[in-house]
């Protein structure tokens, strides 16, 4: 009997540690995968040309001014870039329209009320901006920036390089489909737009 009393409490024993060792092999494998599935979580990949690349989180301050520029050049260059097509004029200042206020469409109606629009379509004439330099402050709210750049306008006849400068303010508003960078541009006015260079062809 004291045989088999001993040989119970053995078992007993045995099998206390054991459990207790299961459950801590257990909380020491769930705590693992919990921080793994974290790990994982915090890291987001894009496919960009077919190699995979990571992309990290980060503050959108760290960010304004890139985006800011990146915002200004894409308005830009959405107002300036024409073809001599109704269509694809109209669908690209449809799209820079959505980054500024009624500065930009003021520009835009005063532009078409004089014909401008309709000459570049009649006469088949390209118009392109080359940005040399976006100047900006974020210092103070809204931020200010200034725009040089080079206009040039592809006539039959001619080559017309003119000089651009423009300024305005950019103020957040909240991101979309048609502003991904969250800024509106507000009071846009061109500062200069003159003749530098006219070459003929």
């Amino acid at each position: 009997m004291k045989h088999l009393d001993q040989a119970f409490r053995y078992v007993r024993g045995f099998t206390v540690i054991i459990i207790l060792g299961c459950l801590g092999l257990c909380s020491f494998v769930l705590y693992k995968s919990y921080q793994l599935a974290a790990l994982t979580q915090s890291k987001v990949y894009i496919l960009a040309n077919g190699k995979a690349l990571e992309a990290f989180a980060a503050d959108r301050k760290e960010n304004v001014a890139v985006e800011a520029r990146d915002h200004i050049l894409l308005f830009h260059q959405d107002f300036f870039n024409l073809d001599p097509d109704d269509k694809s004029i109209q669908a690209s200042l449809t799209k820079a329209l959505y980054l500024a206020d009624g500065s930009a469409k003021q520009q835009f109606q005063n532009l078409r009320e004089n014909g401008y629009y309709a000459s570049l379509i009649a006469g088949n004439i390209s118009q392109r901006i080359e940005v040399d330099s976006i100047e900006l402050n974020t210092t103070f709210y809204p931020y200010y920036f200034r725009l040089h750049g080079q206009q040039t306008i592809l006539r039959t006849t001619s080559i017309v390089r003119r000089s651009l400068v423009t300024e305005g303010w950019l103020r957040n508003i909240n991101r979309s489909d048609n502003n991904t960078h969250g800024f509106l541009i507000e009071r846009w006015r061109t500062l200069e737009n003159a003749d530098l260079k006219i070459e003929n062809r």
